[in-house]
């Protein structure tokens, strides 16, 4: 049966390969998703196949197969990723595999031998090497050969079909190559054998990839742990939400994080969550379930809410909706001493796409849940034809023009959630120059109504 499945999804890769979430970003869920509430998009459920379609990613591969997973398992109950990568290595498929050295990894060992792997140190120095990424031909040069796997599944039966997981593959070279610094630095070399000198892992990690991409006009940043202060970017994330937010997270232990939620929901941004029950006993869920109540479900059943991901915005197009997922969980210890990645997507229907798969996560778990269309009805928005920005994207340089005839006041608001331009006026044109960077324009008038929409600012 499971050979069946892979032929088939193979064939459902090659079929959306140039329309599924745009050409480039592919999403992908282990658990059933509500298409009720889909702008356009459909998010795919991939029904007990995640693995076959990891499988199907590496046997595309022509040059190289880069691998960072916290633990591989093998099962009856999935595809042999391990044949799959044996035979990539057969047809001259250069392969390098990290993976965390306190963790059993017992699929390791049906590899060939000749395929190097490393495993992170498991001194009182380190912690957990958890990243979970797949990098194919990052330095092909055809730009449609480069390929990042990742998400919040480990590579497991359960994982892949018990536990409530999502996967993001993206086809760029740039953001390939930013992985592979990643995964290089781990390695402690750039050829096929580890350089255990120059190997770091952990705190001994720095800050060397870039964080900011554009694909397919989507602004998308990239943070690795524990180097990049990635919950700052979490913080910023949730600071950014003007109407709606969604989260959904295996372990939530950060304090800095719930601390801004909660004034998020105070201000009127409607809010979910759901935590999975290993995290019960610790602050955030103490603080935020007398918040939230029933819109915070806590998840006690007998598989895990996996997931790492927050969803932001996906009912306002005009503002900044996006996705953040990756292997983080909400904690100290994936801030400042695993290894981590993390993926933000700043993007509408991708921001959709995952909204599907939370909406219906919510309902099964049984909580209640206010749609999109009626989140956004309940707004006082302007027509979004009394204001245009341009260019956008611009390169510093911008100009705001409105035909509301009356007062009324611009503010920008950046990553952070803060307000860093406001201005009364009764001017139908302002000209205003900003820094590198996505920011919010809101506009509104005398009489309270208002629209939202986003900037981009790059090259300057």
């Amino acid at each position: 049966m499971k050979k069946l499945n892979y032929i088939v999804l193979v064939f459902i890769i090659q079929l959306f390969s140039t329309n599924v979430n745009g050409q480039k970003i592919k999403t992908y869920f282990n658990k059933p998703v509500d298409n009720s509430v889909s702008s356009g998009v459909n998010a795919i459920y991939l029904n007990q196949s995640l693995d076959d379609t990891l499988v199907a990613y590496i046997d595309r591969a022509k040059f190289t197969i880069d691998i960072a997973v916290y633990n591989y398992s093998t099962s009856s109950l999935i595809a042999d990723i391990a044949a799959a990568v044996n035979a990539a290595k057969a047809r001259g498929v250069v392969i390098r595999w990290i993976y965390d050295g306190g963790s059993t990894n017992s699929g390791l060992a049906t590899l060939n031998p000749t395929i190097p792997t490393l495993g992170s140190p498991t001194g009182s120095n380190y912690t957990i090497m958890h990243n979970k990424f797949m990098i194919v031909d990052a330095n092909s040069s055809n730009l449609n050969d480069p390929i990042v796997w990742t998400g919040s599944s480990n590579w497991g039966s359960n994982q892949f079909n018990s536990d409530y997981n999502n996967a993001i593959i993206i086809q760029d070279k740039n953001l390939a190559l930013a992985f592979t610094t990643e995964f290089n630095e781990m390695w402690g070399s750039s050829t096929t054998t580890p350089n255990l000198t120059l190997s770091k892992f952990g705190s001994f990690k720095s800050d060397n990839t870039p964080h900011t991409f554009t694909i397919e006009g989507k602004t998308i940043e990239l943070y690795f742990s524990p180097s990049d202060g990635t919950t700052n970017k979490i913080i910023q994330a949730i600071n950014s939400a003007n109407h709606s937010m969604y989260f959904g997270v295996y372990t939530f232990t950060e304090n800095d994080i719930s601390n801004v939620i909660i004034p998020k929901i105070q201000q009127g941004v409607y809010t979910l969550g759901i935590i999975d029950g290993f995290s019960v006993g610790y602050t955030p869920i103490t603080d935020l379930t007398p918040i939230m109540n029933s819109n915070l479900i806590i998840y006690n059943q007998n598989n895990t809410y996996h997931n790492k991901m927050l969803i932001v915005d996906p009912c306002n197009i005009n503002s900044d909706p996006l996705v953040l997922t990756g292997s983080h969980n909400w904690s100290g210890a994936a801030n400042t001493d695993n290894d981590e990645n993390t993926l933000i997507i700043h993007d509408d229907t991708i921001a959709n796409v995952y909204y599907q798969s939370f909406y219906k996560d919510f309902i099964v778990a049984g909580g209640a849940i206010t749609p999109c269309s009626v989140i956004a009805s309940n707004e006082e928005i302007l027509n979004s034809n009394s204001i245009s920005i341009s260019p956008n994207p611009s390169n510093g340089n911008f100009k705001i023009e409105t035909e509301i005839l009356m007062s009324y006041s611009v503010s920008i608001i950046n990553l952070e959630g803060k307000t860093i331009f406001n201005q009364e006026s009764n001017k139908r044109e302002i000209n205003i120059s900003l820094p590198n960077g996505v920011y919010l324009i809101k506009l509104t008038s005398n009489d309270g109504q208002y629209i939202c929409k986003k900037l981009i600012i790059e090259n300057n």
